[in-house]
């Protein structure tokens, strides 16, 4: 069939819309039409070229409806609402662990651009387009994914806010709840409070966390992290940050929380840490970075790495929307909303830090 797609070619500042042609699903895959689709930083960094092979159609926090079922699909049904998330295998042992961000096949699923036997869904006339970025491609208004991307959800809920719940909300939240286990009563550090780092603010005040620090040099989203649930904010250009944030309890914190790529803020993640402290982060650092192994020694701390919040999503995103249904989570608050076709200014706004969580509006639920 025909469909609208967002196509990063490695030129221009956003992908460009286009016609291609899309593959019917094959076994184990369903077609799905896109009601919506957030804009992740991933997005961002792989519109150049970073990694994936392109011509590629990104996007991966989509949800849509389920068209048409592939052979062997079970659990779905023609008319279900859908929230797209990674992919991966089914059949290594993390995903049999219910470990699927860890899948061994992870990297060539989620950003190979193809399926597994080099095949591509989507083409124009001069070729193959890379589809299947994280199981889904969801800039454009169809795509056919593998089942295990898809998590059902009611058909009442609002379609067009749950698809930033699929990364960038699942992995500050699940950073924080599933990831570094933040219990009731302890202290974290969330360094960077974008759409991941309120997200991880909203996830520890929900489990009960005493003391809340919000890092970042932007005020305005600090403010915002106060209202989510931050009980100290701290301006991480100050010289004297990492003291205030060790003086929020007297101690340093039990837990951080990194979602920036900057080295000087991963020592800062490290360096507020109390004795037996955890430092987890979700975005590697860019440029030369060391950690202090003595003073990790020492204190005896620890550096976690953290994909996708360490969650499972089809267990993990129907509590997600449970607790924002309670009035708990209200991650909505994060979202801004634009047509397909302004995909160039949600792309430069989010750049240029104007919104928090861009969601494109792709088609109509019903």
């Amino acid at each position: 069939m025909e469909i609208t797609a967002a196509v990063s070619r490695g030129t221009g500042p956003a992908p460009l819309l286009e016609q291609l042609a899309l593959e019917e699903p094959r076994a184990g895959e369903m077609r799905i039409r896109l009601v919506a689709t957030g804009i992740c930083h991933t997005d961002l960094h792989e519109h150049p070229g970073r990694h994936s092979p392109q011509p590629i159609v990104l996007g991966h926090e989509g949800a849509g409806v389920v068209e048409e079922l592939g052979p062997g699909v079970r659990g779905f049904a023609p008319g279900d609402h859908v929230i797209l998330s990674g992919s991966s295998c089914g059949h290594c042992r993390a995903c049999l662990n219910g470990r699927p961000t860890y899948c061994d096949l992870a990297m060539p699923l989620c950003f190979g651009g193809s399926r597994l036997d080099g095949s591509t869904a989507l083409g124009d006339d001069g070729g193959p387009v890379h589809s299947h970025f994280f199981g889904q491609s969801s800039f454009a208004t169809h795509a056919v994914v593998p089942e295990r991307t898809a998590v059902k959800v009611d058909k009442d809920l609002p379609l067009e806010k749950l698809g930033p719940l699929g990364c960038g909300v699942i992995t500050g939240a699940g950073g924080v709840i599933e990831a570094l286990r933040v219990g009731y009563g302890a202290s974290v550090a969330i360094f960077g409070v974008g759409g991941v780092g309120l997200s991880a603010v909203m996830a520890a005040r929900l489990v009960g966390a005493d003391r809340i620090v919000a890092v970042d040099i932007n005020e305005e989203r600090l403010a915002l992290a106060r209202e989510l649930g931050a009980t100290d904010t701290v301006n991480s250009a100050d010289p004297e940050a990492v003291r205030q944030i060790r003086a929020a309890n007297g101690r340093g914190m039990d837990f951080s929380f990194n979602t920036t790529t900057v080295p000087a803020v991963h020592t800062m993640a490290l360096d507020c840490l109390a004795m037996n402290g955890t430092a987890g982060f979700v975005a590697a650092p860019r440029g030369e970075w060391a950690p202090q192994m003595f003073a990790m020694l020492a204190g005896g701390r620890q550096l976690r790495g953290i994909l996708g919040g360490d969650a499972n999503p089809s267990l993990f995103l129907p509590r997600l929307i449970d607790y924002w249904q309670q009035g708990r989570f209200p991650f909505d608050r994060l979202l801004t909303f634009y047509r397909f076709d302004e995909i160039a200014r949600a792309f430069e706004d989010v750049e240029q830090g104007r919104v928090i969580k861009p969601v494109l509006l792709i088609g109509e639920t019903a």
